[in-house]
């Protein structure tokens, strides 16, 4: 038996533990004959006859499934074996996310090419005891693994199918509040490649890592590509800065001004409602406040010292208002450090970095240290960010094309990677030079090649003008979107304070 087999079949019992959805899937076609491991089977039959009486998998209960079957005489080279592998599987029960999809597929794999060495051992058998015909017989005989469905359907008879069709919803990964989720957290799923569209220093990165980090918060695993953007030492100080919220830089550090949401109507005192913070206006009709000026909210702020900023209905209309943050020390690396004991007792094992010079990462590449990962720590993404596609290097078999087609490759082997690791693919593209010339970015502003709209599930641009880059907002429009309505000059606008390490602190239509 080798290490990837071992490595397989402790994957398979994992998934079978802590998974109803695996075992549900798995459990019509089980065989224990295609299993090696004494171990994996022993533990395989009891999560069987758990599902078969509870229709859930046994999750921790596993536990008291072991303390039972050990009073019962578990022989105890059996014993010590399944207790360290019980021992490694406590993270697992503390994510909300498992990614049963691509385990299903390779556990069809396996049990198939399990089910063909065990023919080819019966055919060989019967050859070397010189039973030609009884070999020639069991060689014609073999059958694929079913893998427990069929995928031929007449939806007019069988509307069962078509029910579940409906039902079937897959859950976000990532998710955001308010008007953000409902722009986009549909799109934030498995099996999904998403990118973003900025011209040049427009907060991409601080995008991906805020897409990181609320990955690992909702339970994923997070497998971070760095592809010559940043240096490993830069990218660890932007992740602290934003966990931290504070800069490493003292001019980041100064007294300054914070976006909070506010509502339209309570900045010109025409709201009645009996939950509003406070009876003051602050503009009067005739203003403009959709074009606000930073010196202007600046100067309101400070000549309003009693006012305050209301969302508290469901009327509100989206605005700007600030919150003052006074000055504080910068960042240190025993600052740091302390934040980051912090998040490793409740998120430990959800985050892997990897950090590359510019244009030596490859697709090959990540899909070599994702297998790495796999096999060595059982560590298996959920999200894969990498910042940013458009400087990962072609692999090798795409050396000899020009650069406008292995662009094309790269990006058509990113949507590959989230359909076969079922996984969210997040990464960003640079926009064209054309796109400094408007406000929004629309679908004419890609570089290099326009294929890349092909490949993605979606793509949203990040649009800023230079007065909304210092009052802290920017807007997001969509510029492709594959499943669903969708409108390009539709904006949500998001609050932000990049010096905060923070593109979101907040969003409204």
């Amino acid at each position: 038996m080798t290490n990837i087999d071992e490595f397989i079949e402790r994957r398979i019992v994992t998934g079978m533990i802590v998974s109803t959805e695996y075992l549900r899937t798995i459990y019509p076609v089980w065989n224990p004959r295609l299993i090696e491991s004494t171990v994996a089977t022993t533990l395989a039959s009891w999560c069987i006859e758990h599902f078969t009486k509870y229709n859930v998998a046994p999750m921790k209960d596993i536990e008291g499934i072991f303390t039972q079957k050990l009073r019962r005489g578990l022989p105890k080279d059996q014993a010590d074996e399944i207790q360290f592998l019980l021992e490694g599987l406590s993270k697992e029960f503390t994510r909300k996310q498992f990614n049963v999809a691509y385990l299903i597929d390779q556990t069809w794999e396996y049990l198939q090419q399990q089910h063909l060495k065990h023919h080819i051992e019966e055919i060989q058998s019967k050859l070397d005891a010189g039973v030609v015909t009884d070999a020639t017989s069991v060689a014609t005989s073999f059958a694929p693994v079913s893998q427990g469905t069929n995928t031929t359907v007449d939806p007019f008879e069988n509307l069962g199918r078509v029910r579940a069709a409906f039902e079937e919803k897959t859950a976000p990964l990532i998710t955001f509040p308010k008007a953000l989720g409902e722009f986009w957290n549909d799109q934030m799923t498995r099996d999904a490649f998403v990118s973003f569209l900025g011209p040049e220093k427009r907060g991409k990165s601080f995008w991906l890592i805020e897409m990181a980090m609320r990955g690992i918060r909702a339970g994923c695993n997070v497998a971070f590509f760095q592809a010559g953007d940043m240096s490993e030492s830069q990218l660890l100080r932007r992740l602290c800065i934003y966990l931290t919220q504070r800069s490493d830089k003292s001019k980041y550090c100064e007294e300054m001004y914070i976006p909070v949401l506010d509502c339209v109507n309570n900045q010109l005192g025409v709201c009645n409602n009996e939950s509003r913070e406070v009876n003051l206006s602050i503009f009067s009709v005739a203003q403009n406040l959709k074009k606000i000026k930073s010196k202007l909210l600046i100067k309101k702020f400070l000549e309003n010292p009693n006012y305050k900023p209301c969302h508290n209905c469901s009327k509100n209309k989206g605005t700007i208002w600030l919150k003052k943050r006074e000055a504080v020390e910068p960042l240190t690396g025993k600052t740091a450090v302390k934040k980051m004991v912090e998040w490793r007792r409740r998120f430990a094992h959800r985050l892997r970095i990897s950090t590359y010079p510019n244009e030596t990462l490859t697709l090959v590449e990540i899909t070599s240290l994702l297998d790495s990962w796999e096999r060595a720590e059982g560590f298996v993404p959920d999200i894969i960010v990498i910042d940013y596609a458009d400087i990962l290097a072609p692999d090798p078999d795409c050396a000899r094309l020009d650069y406008r087609n292995q662009q094309n490759k790269v990006w058509q082997r990113l949507r590959r990677l989230s359909q076969q690791r079922h996984c969210l693919v997040v990464t960003a593209t640079q926009a064209a030079a054309t796109s400094y010339e408007h406000d929004s970015l629309r679908l004419s502003d890609f570089s290099e090649t326009k294929t890349k709209y092909a490949h993605v599930t979606a793509m949203y641009g990040l649009n800023q003008t230079d007065e909304e880059k210092r009052v802290g907002l920017m807007r997001l429009n969509e510029i492709v979107v594959r499943e669903g309505d969708f409108d390009r000059s539709k904006e949500i606008k998001v609050l932000q304070k990049l010096q905060m390490g923070r593109p979101f602190l907040g969003s409204f239509h």
